[in-house]
């Protein structure tokens, strides 16, 4: 490792609109991560694709907000991945998930030199199955969350996984376990809601339960779970189970308030409810 880590999270961002509460955030897994990241001071960059769209201008604006650099931030013709969504029992409910220009983005070549030379990176939901590969192959560190795609992704080799597990206590995670290690993952994150957290290193087992919290909102948990992990795993040597309790102490302050990491909420501006005026038609808000 360098003085200074450096640490890329390649992928996903969408601008998240809550529509029964008329009022949006920014988000994504990736750039949540690096956010994350930005905020605790640590040396980090966001690579990934906007529209030429006002939704891209936002979060644009957002990224520099907290410390990331927006020209890192490539812009190609078509639409910012954005999600509406409406609130049901405390709980999201999805009403649209538009990935837009996002869907299946990968690097040019100078941010693949990048990646080559950074001490860690993280590769956010909708990585395109040949990107992990080409790390692999090129001996990069890195993890990825499979929690959208945990059945479709080739993993030999690679470093690190993060996935989605089930909150039934009286449902083993063993088999579980097994299943990423027969597809190669060498080490392995299971994040189980309120049932906790499970980290297989290598063959040996840790575990941490949840905290028992009042759940502001739930987006962006998981994605600071891996910030926060990442950086005390990986960075600072912590052992598994004090890892997994720093990432368990992050993702429970994240269900302290809304937005994926501390933001200005922006209200709903009027172009927006003008674009997506036959999908919100549909909703009961």
């Amino acid at each position: 490792m360098t003085a200074s880590p450096r640490l890329i999270a390649v992928g996903d961002n969408c601008l998240d609109v809550y529509l029964s509460k008329s009022h949006m955030s920014v988000g994504g897994n990736a750039l949540n991560v690096a956010a994350q990241w930005a905020r605790q001071g640590l040396d980090a960059r966001y690579f990934g694709v906007v529209g030429q769209d006002p939704e891209g201008d936002v979060i644009l604006d957002a990224l520099a907000a907290v410390g990331l650099a927006p020209e890192d931030v490539e812009r190609r013709e078509g639409s910012t991945a954005v999600t509406l969504l409406l609130e049901c029992d405390g709980d999201r409910c999805f009403l649209l998930e538009d990935l837009g220009v996002g869907m299946g983005y990968q690097p040019g070549a100078s941010r693949h030199a990048a990646l080559r030379a950074a001490d860690w990176v993280h590769l956010g939901t909708n990585t395109p199955p040949e990107l992990p590969q080409r790390l692999v192959a090129a001996g990069v560190h890195f993890s990825i969350d499979v929690s959208t795609a945990a059945d479709a992704m080739l993993l030999d080799g690679v470093p690190l996984v993060f996935a989605s597990g089930p909150e039934d206590p009286a449902e083993p995670i063993e088999p579980v376990i097994a299943g990423f290690r027969a597809r190669g993952a060498l080490r392995t994150v299971i994040t189980c809601g309120r049932r906790g957290a499970f980290f297989d290193d290598a063959g040996a087992l840790a575990h941490v339960p949840a905290q028992d919290i009042a759940v502001v909102d739930t987006c962006g948990a998981g994605d600071s779970f891996i910030a926060a992990f990442l950086a005390a795993r990986i960075l600072s040597g912590r052992s598994g189970p004090e890892a997994l309790r720093i990432a368990t102490g992050a993702a429970a302050l994240t269900c302290s308030h809304e937005g994926g990491f501390p933001q200005p909420l922006r209200p709903i501006p009027a172009w927006l409810f003008d674009k997506y005026a036959d999908v919100i038609a549909t909703a009961e808000i």
